[in-house]
């Protein structure tokens, strides 16, 4: 009789689990084929297409279901390390490209995705630049799946009443742009360095074409130095702009945002930045604000251009490698990338990704990113964050004294040699 009771309390606990399981798809998460992924999507509108993506995925695969985890974002950087230090990791991850991702890279947390790449289409689906950015000796870590891009920003109206017929393609159009300017009492650029991030953007582009992105790329990851004779032409180019009398006067009293306001009132032409400049630019002068490509220096140079761009990746300790895989081709999958661009303007890395109906400028911007050679991220994101450091400073000393030119690249190969030495890190 108990041995009968102990069967009929067994059968209906195994009923009970079943139709619980059938209900709440999370509770098979508990098998062995569940994949774990953690975000940093927390922010309401990313969290909610988060949630959406892993919802669809988890009702079209009940047999694998993702286990889904969202932290905070200054949170998550801070607890990436120990993530993927965990035994077993998390499958898959949120993050940023560029040296973000190689700093794991190179310690072997990061898995290879070589096996997975061309199966799933991402050897001929995404850019050229993007390409490159996936991978480090030729094999493919970190999948980019979207980013925004930087130009040099303009308002044709002013390039038309100081006489400038043509949007500077060269450096020496570029150059006599600012001299046509300067001559009709318009200064050529604004800039902010109060935080001197934005003069690191002049750094990045004018080394990536003086020199080409993949010493530019080195440079950032420490392997070249700050005293080699091409950094220092990438300075005498840079130094030519304040020879021209390029820039706004006392840059380093305004915040970025703060120097748009000269383009406003009509006090300057030009501004190198980022496609988020339209958040701080007046919506009804939109329709004079244009953007074209930094300006060509050696055509015989790659195009390199910064996108900072995010996207995801599978840790080397992962519990379910091939779940993780297959979940991450989901989340680069045309499908996603599509539904990230309608739900959240996320630009695509993907060239397949129907872009028709979004605005023109945003298509230009695609355009732009799309046809470059490489896509950097931006010093801050390519290089240690000790090195950024310092980089930033000895750019702000620069731009208040440009004959120190000698003085600041023998300090930041100092800081250079030091972090190698002492092996200081993230």
């Amino acid at each position: 009789m108990f041995k009968s009771k102990l069967v009929l309390v067994l059968i209906l606990f195994l009923i009970t689990v079943s139709a619980v399981s059938a209900t709440h798809p999370a509770v098979v998460a508990q098998g062995p084929e569940y994949i774990t992924y953690n975000s940093y999507n927390g922010d309401p509108e990313p969290r909610r297409v988060d949630e959406m993506v892993v919802g669809m995925w988890n009702d079209a695969n009940p047999l694998t279901p993702v286990e889904h985890s969202i932290i905070a974002h200054e949170d998550f950087k801070q607890a990436l390390r120990a993530y993927l230090t965990a035994e077993p990791a998390p499958d898959v991850l949120t993050w940023f490209a560029g040296n973000r991702a190689r700093f794991f890279i190179d310690k072997g947390l990061i898995a290879d995705l070589s096996d997975m790449w061309t199966e799933y289409g991402f050897d001929t689906a995404l850019a050229p630049g993007f390409q490159a950015l996936a991978k480090v000796e030729d094999k493919p870590y970190f999948l980019p799946t979207s980013y925004y891009w930087w130009a040099v920003y303009y308002r044709p109206s002013l390039f038309e009443k100081a006489g400038v017929t043509k949007v500077p393609e060269t450096w020496d159009e570029f150059l006599g742009a600012c001299d046509t300017l300067n001559a009709a009492g318009i200064s050529p650029i604004t800039i902010g360095t109060r935080y001197p991030w934005t003069a690191a953007a002049w750094f990045d582009y004018l080394n990536m074409r003086v020199n080409g992105p993949q010493f530019h790329i080195d440079l950032m990851l420490l392997k070249e130095s700050y005293t080699d004779e091409r950094v220092k032409k990438t300075f005498e180019v840079w130094n030519q702009l304040f020879e021209h009398d390029c820039f706004i006067d006392d840059p380093a009293a305004y915040a970025w945002q703060e120097a748009v306001d000269f383009m406003v009132q009509e006090e300057a032409a030009m501004y190198l930045m980022g496609g988020f400049i339209t958040d701080s630019y007046p919506d009804e002068l939109e329709s004079d604000l244009d953007f074209f490509r930094f300006p060509i220096i050696d055509p015989a140079v790659p195009i390199g251009e910064d996108a900072p761009t995010d996207g995801y990746f599978i840790a080397a300790n992962a519990r379910n490698l091939e779940g993780g895989k297959d979940f991450l081709a989901y989340l680069g999958s045309q499908e996603i990338q599509q539904l990230a661009l309608d739900e959240l303007g996320r630009l695509p890395t993907r060239t397949d990704v129907d872009i028709s109906g979004i605005a023109p400028a945003t298509q230009k911007g695609i355009g732009l990113v799309q046809g470059a050679d490489y896509v950097a991220q931006f010093y801050d994101r390519d290089t240690t964050p000790p090195m950024a450091e310092a980089g930033m400073e000895g750019f702000s000393k620069f731009w208040s004294d440009p004959s120190t030119i000698d003085q600041v690249l023998e300090d930041l190969e100092a800081e250079r040699l030091r972090i190698l030495e002492e092996g200081v890190e993230e």
